[in-house]
C-alpha cells in the first residue's frame, strides 16, 4: 500500500509501531517504510543503524505507567493513520517476579499500553482509513505453564472487540494478529524462564516478514471491511496440541505469594 491509498490523497500515511527495535515490530516498521509510510517507533531499546533512517523513535518502557503516560502526551494531537502494537514480553509462570506480581508487567505491556495508546490517538485518526492492529499470540488459546502470559494475550481479543465497536461508526478498523512461534530475539531472552521453544506442526519457525505481511494487509484499503477479528498465524499450532503439553503445571515460586 502506498501513501496515496493510505489517506486517499497526497498526505503521507503515518504509523505508530511499538516494539519497533526488534522482532515483529521491526519487521512491520521496515515493511511500512518500504511502502512510503512515515513510521514512528516506540521501544525501550534504541533503533539500530540500519533502521534509524526515515524513522522517528521514542525510547520508553510501556510497562512503566509514567513512561506510557509520557508517550501518550507526546503522540496526542498528531494525525496518525495506524497503530501497530507489537511490543511484548514473554514470561512463564515459573518467573518469580511475574508470579508474585500476578503478571502485572504482562498486563501493562499487552493490554493497558494498547488501550492508552489508542485512546491517545483515535480522535485524530482518519475516518474510513484509520487502522489498529494488536499483535497477540497463539498462546492466547492456552499454554501449559504460561497462564499469566496467555491470559494477558487473550485479553487483547476483548480489548480489540470493544475498540472495534467504539470506532465502527467512523470506519476505523481494529484487529488482532496472533502468531505462533516466530523467529525473534525473544526466543533467546533469558527472562522467558521455563518456556522451551517448540517447532509448530508446519516444521519451522514463522518468519517475522510473514507476520509483517499480514499486518500490512490489515492496514490496507483492501481490509477495510475486516474489524474485530483475530487472525491466528501459527503454522498449524491451532490444529493440535502435543500430548506432552498436557499435565505440566509449574509450581516454582508459588510459595512466595
Amino acid at each position: 500500500m502506498n501513501d496515496q491509498t493510505a489517506n486517499g490523497g497526497g498526505e503521507q500515511a503515518t504509523a505508530l509501531v511499538t516494539g519497533a527495535a526488534s522482532g515483529i515490530g521491526q519487521a512491520v516498521a521496515r515493511q511500512l517504510k518500504s511502502q512510503g509510510w512515515r513510521v514512528t517507533g516506540i521501544d525501550r531499546a534504541p533503533l539500530g543503524k540500519t533502521d534509524a533512517g526515515g524513522t522517528d523513535h521514542i525510547i520508553a518502557d510501556l510497562a512503566d505507567p509514567d513512561d506510557c503516560a509520557e508517550v501518550c502526551r507526546t503522540i496526542r494531537g498528531r494525525r496518525w493513520t495506524a497503530l501497530v502494537h507489537a511490543a511484548g514480553v514473554m514470561r512463564s509462570d515459573a518467573h518469580a517476579d511475574t508470579w508474585r506480581s500476578g503478571g502485572a508487567e504482562l498486563w501493562a505491556v499487552h493490554v493497558a499500553a494498547a488501550a492508552r495508546l489508542v485512546d491517545a490517538i483515535a480522535d485524530t485518526m482518519p475516518d474510513r482509513r484509520g487502522r489498529v492492529v494488536l499483535v497477540s499470540s497463539r498462546a492466547a488459546r492456552g499454554r501449559a505453564g504460561r497462564m499469566l502470559y496467555a491470559a494477558s494475550k487473550a485479553a487483547m481479543d476483548g480489548l480489540a472487540l470493544s475498540l472495534a465497536q467504539d470506532l465502527i461508526a467512523r470506519g476505523i478498523t481494529v484487529n488482532v494478529v496472533a502468531p505462533g512461534t516466530t523467529d525473534t530475539p525473544m526466543l533467546a531472552d533469558p527472562e522467558r524462564g521455563d518456556a522451551p521453544v517448540a517447532l509448530p506442526p508446519l516444521g519451522r519457525l514463522i518468519d517475522v516478514r510473514e507476520i509483517a505481511a499480514t499486518v500490512g494487509f490489515l492496514l490496507g484499503a483492501d481490509a477495510g471491511a475486516i474489524t474485530g477479528q483475530t487472525v491466528y498465524q501459527c503454522a498449524g499450532a491451532s490444529l493440535t496440541m502435543p500430548g506432552a503439553a498436557f499435565g505440566k503445571r509449574v509450581h516454582a515460586n508459588r510459595e512466595d505469594v
